[in-house]
């Protein structure tokens, strides 16, 4: 190790050690991103950064809870026994997929390794290639088994806009049950998931008879889904940043308060000044959800409302 490396790496080859000698064993709470910033004198950026490189490594993980904690020692992990001629524990499509989410919940796609993934199913890593290509393979599949565990409802309700809501809603809870997935489904190129499908039709299906044309309907359904999934985007980030530093995004705010009146002081803020005079703001990622959901439906309703009906010769099925 060279004086000229990295501050955080040489402050995660300190944390190494100190798990290597085992005075951090498995489990233990590993300093938070705050703590770490006191101990060295570093940039809560550069503490946050140890952190990164060290889950990287697979050597800490995230548990909701209890902050960021060695990771399990590789012969610690729970391994399914062997038969007694010594043959592998059968490994199912469904089995590699149930771990996977699983690791996926708890660490974040960074936890879903697939060397991590065959330890903790007592199975050799190449085994895991009879079921999926590789880890992107992987990933898509954990997308689709996740989505198809949350089923949108046979019988849908009454008018377009009960439709998109629900369809909205259902993505909302998802995402926030497998904070995860906003950062695996892509709007920009969509992958064929037959249950991401499925939300796709449904979306479409909500506007049948109406009066849009096809382009329109499209639209309608992809913007609904590219809003929910851009906001569910910053799920992930929130829970992290709340392990590395241990605080909510509250307590995260109460100390940012000094610098924020500092800066609104200098000039040019005076709209955002005036506005935070007037007292507490109920600002925070759900509230901007429901408040952007409404406001895109109402938009919608006055887009459907402007059109002309729809000629009856021109409907599906005439």
């Amino acid at each position: 190790m060279t004086g000229s490396e990295p501050p955080y790496r040489r402050i995660a080859a300190e944390i190494r050690r100190r798990v290597d000698l085992g005075e951090l064993r498995p489990g233990d709470a590993v300093p938070s991103a705050r703590q770490l910033t006191r101990e060295h004198g570093v940039a809560i950026a550069t503490a946050t950064k140890v952190l990164a490189l060290l889950r990287d490594e697979g050597l800490v993980l995230t548990r909701p809870g209890a902050g960021t904690v060695v990771a399990p020692a590789r012969a610690a992990v729970p391994q399914a026994p062997r038969s007694a001629d010594g043959a592998e524990p059968e490994l199912t499509r469904e089995r590699l997929l149930r771990t996977a989410i699983a690791r996926a919940d708890e660490g974040g796609l960074a936890a879903v390794s697939m060397r991590q993934i065959a330890a903790e199913l007592g199975v050799s890593t190449m085994s895991l290639y009879r079921h999926v290509r590789g880890r992107d393979e992987l990933i898509l599949a954990m997308a689709d088994t996740v989505l198809a565990n949350a089923p949108l409802p046979a019988v849908p309700p009454a008018g377009w806009r009960a439709r998109l809501e629900l369809l909205a809603r259902a993505q909302w809870a998802t995402y926030r049950r497998h904070r995860w997935l906003p950062h695996v489904i892509s709007i920009a190129r969509p992958q064929v998931l037959p249950h991401a499908m499925a939300h796709t039709e449904w979306g479409l299906r909500a506007t049948a008879g109406v009066g849009l044309d096809r382009h329109v309907r499209w639209h309608v359904a992809i913007a609904l889904m590219a809003y929910v999934r851009g906001i569910a985007t910053n799920l992930e980030m929130r829970a992290q940043s709340e392990q590395d530093t241990g605080l909510t995004d509250d307590e995260w705010v109460d100390r940012q308060v000094t610098t924020f009146q500092h800066v609104i002081a200098s000039g040019g803020y005076s709209t955002m000044a005036a506005l935070t005079d007037e007292g507490d703001l109920d600002l925070d990622l759900e509230s901007v959800f429901e408040f952007g959901l409404r406001r895109l439906l109402d938009g919608y309703a006055a887009l459907i409302e402007q059109r002309p009906p729809a000629d009856p010769q021109l409907s599906p099925g005439s």
